[in-house]
């Protein structure tokens, strides 16, 4: 058996008020490779604030969190931050496209803002670009600028740019909720094809039409996690 990607073990999290307000409660999940977890809850249930634990981009307050086996928890912030544009791709409701740049431009950024990119592997920055807008079927839209695609179009450039690093996670938040329906079975489409293909997705959305299409899915509701 593979070891898991994601492991949450206990993973709590309070914000300072009076009294403190707990965001998550004790939160245990196992996340393998290749597995399509859809995380569903309202508005104000900790999604956002799993989202952030998750990607690395807050620490729990207790709990262990281990990502590719490697616990997260203890790690300084730099290492966090390393670690972070290794192993997870993140996916938007909003594109956060630059308007002036080509779709390839702005897919070789990913690598331009990671650190550690050596020489070497920035000859090849664009090669490896247009390889991962291949692999979400944009090759033919490599020079144009974002303005001149479809929102579907823009979501899958976003993607391809949270390909660039291989990473063994990727991570979306709410992707569909700018598109209309046609584009929405579209990018989902390209979800199932990239697990086919052995990726990790994790989806926090609000929408059953998107979490009806993922492997598993579990529900956070006042901070309480629990698999459907």
């Amino acid at each position: 058996m593979p070891e898991p990607v994601i492991v949450l073990d206990a993973v709590s999290k309070e914000f300072p008020a009076d009294p403190p307000v707990r965001a998550l409660s004790e939160i245990s999940l196992a996340v393998r490779p290749s597995d399509y977890v859809a995380i569903m809850g309202p508005s104000g249930s900790g999604k956002s604030t799993l989202l952030n634990v998750l990607g690395l981009l807050d620490r729990p307050s207790s709990g262990s969190y281990l990502l590719d086996g490697i616990e997260t928890t203890a790690l300084r912030d730099g290492e966090r931050t390393r670690l972070r544009g290794s192993r997870i791709g993140f996916v938007f409701q909003s594109f956060h496209l630059l308007s002036h740049r080509s779709v390839a431009e702005n897919v070789m950024l990913a690598e331009v803002y990671r650190k550690g990119t050596t020489k070497r592997g920035r000859k090849h920055r664009r090669a490896r670009a247009l390889a991962a807008l291949d692999r979400v079927g944009l090759s033919h839209r490599v020079d144009f600028l974002p303005d001149r695609l479809s929102g579907g179009e823009r979501q899958r450039a976003a993607i391809a740019r949270a390909l660039m690093g291989s990473p063994s996670l990727l991570l979306c938040d709410e992707p569909t909720g700018n598109l209309d329906s046609q584009n929405t079975d579209a990018i989902l489409s390209l979800f199932d094809d990239l697990r086919d293909q052995g990726l990790t997705i994790v989806v926090i959305t609000h929408e059953a039409e998107v979490s009806g299409r993922a492997e598993r899915r579990v529900r956070i509701t006042d901070g309480i996690l629990t698999e459907e």
